[in-house]
C-alpha cells in the first residue's frame, strides 16, 4: 500500500520518483516505524497515513519549490523533509539539524544504511546560527512544522545566504502567520515572502510553502537565544 499510494501521488504532483526511489524511501519508513516503538519519533502511523502526510507532503514541496545546491532541513525529526529531499534531489547537498540527538543518530544510521545523501548536524539553531561555518552557507533552507513563522524566521534566515531561499512548510493558518512575521522577515534581510499551495493527493489536505528570498545579511545580533525569541518575538 505505502508504495502504491506514493507512486501515484507523487505522480500526480507531477515529481518524478523511480522504483529505485520508492524503494528507499519504503525502507526508510519502515525503520520508522520500527523505531517509533521504543522512540516518540512520529505521532502518525499506518502506511496510507505516513505515504500522504509525511512523504507526500514533501514531495509536494518539491512542486512547488525545487530543492537545489546546500540545503538545510532545521528540526528535521525523524527526518521530514530532509529524508525525501534528499532522495528525490541527489545533485542537491542535504544537511539535516536537529537539537535532539537520539532522533538524528537514528536518522544518521537508517541514511547511511540505505544509501541516502544526507549529512547529520546535532545542535540547536539559535546557536549554530551564529558559527561561522554554518551562518549564511545554505542556498536553501527548509523547516517543516517547528514553530510560528515569527520565531521560525530568526532561527533559519541567519543560514541563508543572500540571494538564497528560506522555506517554511504550513498548514492551516500560513496568511496569519506571514502577517505577523512581516517585522521579522523584514530586519532579518527576507524580502516580502510568497506563499505556494499544494493538495496532498488523496488527504483532503492543502500545505502552504512560505517562501522568503533573502536580499540582505542577517545584522549579527540575530539569532538571539531561545527563551529571549520566545518571550519577544521580532
Amino acid at each position: 500500500m505505502f508504495r502504491d499510494v506514493l507512486q501515484t501521488g507523487a505522480a500526480a504532483l507531477g515529481v518524478p520518483l523511480s522504483a529505485g526511489d520508492a524503494d528507499r524511501l519504503e525502507h526508510y519508513w519502515a525503520a520508522v516505524e520500527a523505531k517509533n516503538r521504543v522512540m516518540n519519533l512520529t505521532a502518525i502511523t499506518g502506511e496510507d497515513d505516513a505515504a500522504r502526510l509525511h512523504f507526500l507532503d514533501c514531495v509536494g514541496l518539491l512542486s512547488v519549490c525545487p530543492a537545489r545546491g546546500a540545503v538545510l532541513d532545521v528540526g528535521t525529526g525523524a527526518g521530514f523533509p530532509g529524508v525525501p529531499l534528499a532522495v528525490l534531489c541527489p545533485d542537491a547537498r542535504l544537511t539535516l539539524l536537529d537539537a535532539t540527538e537520539k532522533k538524528l543518530r537514528f536518522v544518521d544510521e537508517t541514511c547511511r544504511a540505505l544509501a541516502i545523501p544526507a549529512a547529520c548536524l546535532a545542535g540547536r539553531a539559535e546557536e549554530l546560527g551564529r558559527d561561522g561555518l554554518y551562518r549564511e552557507r545554505f542556498d536553501v533552507v527548509v523547516s517543516r512544522a517547528v514553530a510560528r513563522l515569527s520565531l521560525l524566521a530568526e532561527l533559519c534566515l541567519p543560514f541563508v545566504r543572500p540571494g538564497g531561499l528560506f522555506v517554511a512548510m504550513k498548514g492551516a493558518g500560513a496568511e496569519e502567520e506571514l502577517a505577523e512575521a512581516a517585522n521579522a522577515l523584514a530586519l532579518l534581510g527576507g524580502e516580502p515572502a510568497e506563499i505556494r499551495t499544494y493538495a496532498i493527493p488523496g488527504a483532503d489536505v492543502t500545505r502552504h510553502a512560505v517562501i522568503v528570498r533573502k536580499a540582505a545579511a542577517t545584522p549579527d545580533k540575530y539569532p538571539r537565544a531561545w527563551g529571549r525569541i520566545k518571550k519577544a518575538p521580532l
